[in-house]
């Protein structure tokens, strides 16, 4: 599955929810956008949050941009369910 993520560098505490335009999900990481340390703690959190490992998720685009989209390997139905759920969280 591909997911459109909205990435939130430099917050207050780590979290994955809510909607951001039309199809992306907000992802909020404590690390600043330098050297891809943002890009790297936004998959880990994608992974978290759809109950996956990091392995499973990877970045197809945006690599310096907050706007990226990320392919989670899993069972498609489950994690449209959950991308649905985050996104009215």
């Amino acid at each position: 599955m591909r997911l459109a993520i909205r990435v939130r560098p430099g917050a207050a505490r780590e979290s994955v929810g809510g909607a951001y335009g039309e199809s992306a999900i907000v992802v909020k990481v404590n690390a600043r956008a330098v050297d891809g340390q943002a890009t790297e703690a936004a998959l880990r959190a994608v992974a978290e949050a759809f109950g996956v490992r990091r392995s499973d998720v990877r970045l197809v685009t945006g690599a310096t941009s907050r706007d990226k989209v990320v392919e989670i390997l899993g069972n498609d139905q489950e994690l449209t369910e959950r991308a649905t759920a985050l996104r009215m969280a």
